[in-house]
């Protein structure tokens, strides 16, 4: 049995990790591509795909525009992390203000006074500084533009929250992958990306100032504290900006997307069956404890317990796949 998904590169790490696990122990093989969060929901909506994946969970409007019903099953939760490429800096800090300024383009140097008045005791060079932004429809970017318009009224109406928005300056890059790799190899730059990618490629990244006043660095832990939080039933709830004085500001969960109807186009039973047990699979602790290998918080049980209500509501010709 042979699975078609495709969307976030976010959580893609983990996925790549966990379906080949999962195969090798006796699943489908699941053919996974990474194209974003707006090509998973697109590749979804045109029933291409067995299941997307996305960071963005669809809006309501979204979700009229399907051609049936979506249900959205949490994965694990990551976060954004703003990487650097500063030789000799380390332990850069962050405001929302500075993040205002830095990526709406109005702060242009590093040696800014308003950065060195929150890094007092780091030289920052006095170097431009280039802003790497998403070039496709992106999660990862709808993460951060939530986070955004949440702590900046400006960003709110000028910017405001989407998986792509109109840049008023820097550069752009395709996926994660793309972004990481522009920041690693080209000094002065700073952009937005999955944790991973940036823990992965061992290139800075700044610790950001959350909703109590505390510079966080993104960490398991801090990630997780984000996650403490009432989950709605259909599951769709930002964590951006946290009260919890633990938790990094730039958190979120990641989500597969499928139909609660599986009968559609040429969909199979049998597809439908592999897909609701591979999904099923992914919330349990075998692949949580995968997700957390590769610097993911794993899922809190509320999420757990959603997630197996609305796996068991997925239906092929109307009949409950999981019993």
């Amino acid at each position: 049995m042979t699975l078609s998904a495709a969307g976030a590169t976010f959580p893609q790490p983990f996925y790549n990790l966990a379906f080949k696990k999962h195969s090798e122990a006796g699943g489908p093989l699941i053919n996974y591509g990474g194209i974003g969060s707006g090509g998973g929901i697109k590749s979804l909506r045109d029933q291409v795909v067995d299941f997307g994946a996305t960071d963005a969970y669809l809006s309501d409007a979204e979700l009229a525009e399907m051609p049936g019903e979506v249900v959205h099953i949490p994965t694990c939760i990551g976060a954004v992390v703003i990487a650097y490429n500063l030789p000799g800096v380390n332990g850069l800090q962050l405001t929302p203000a500075l993040l205002e300024g830095i990526f709406l383009g109005t702060i242009k140097t590093w040696n800014d006074p308003q950065i060195t008045a929150v890094n007092p005791d780091i030289t920052l060079p006095a170097m431009d500084i280039t802003v790497v932004y998403r070039s496709d429809g992106s999660g990862t970017t709808y993460i951060f533009s939530d986070y955004m318009s949440k702590v900046s009224a400006v960003w709110n109406e000028e910017m405001g929250t989407g998986k792509a928005l109109n840049w008023p300056a820097g550069i752009g890059a395709k996926g994660n992958p793309g972004v990481a790799g522009t920041i690693s190899q080209s000094q002065g730059t700073v952009g937005y990306i999955g944790f991973e990618y940036a823990y992965a490629q061992k290139i800075p990244m700044a610790r950001v100032m959350n909703s109590s006043g505390y510079f966080i660095e993104p960490t398991l832990d801090s990630f997780t504290a984000a996650a403490d939080v009432d989950m709605p039933a259909d599951t769709r709830v930002m964590i951006t900006n946290s009260p919890n004085s633990e938790a990094y500001p730039i958190t979120s969960f990641t989500w597969i997307i499928m139909y609660r109807e599986q009968s559609y186009g040429r969909h199979s039973r049998e597809a439908a069956e592999a897909t609701v047990q591979t999904v099923k699979w992914l919330t349990g602790p075998d692949a949580q404890a995968i997700a957390t290998s590769v610097h993911y918080a794993s899922l809190p049980q509320n999420a757990v317990d959603q997630a197996a209500i609305l796996l068991k509501g997925i239906t092929f010709d109307g009949e409950p796949l999981l019993k």
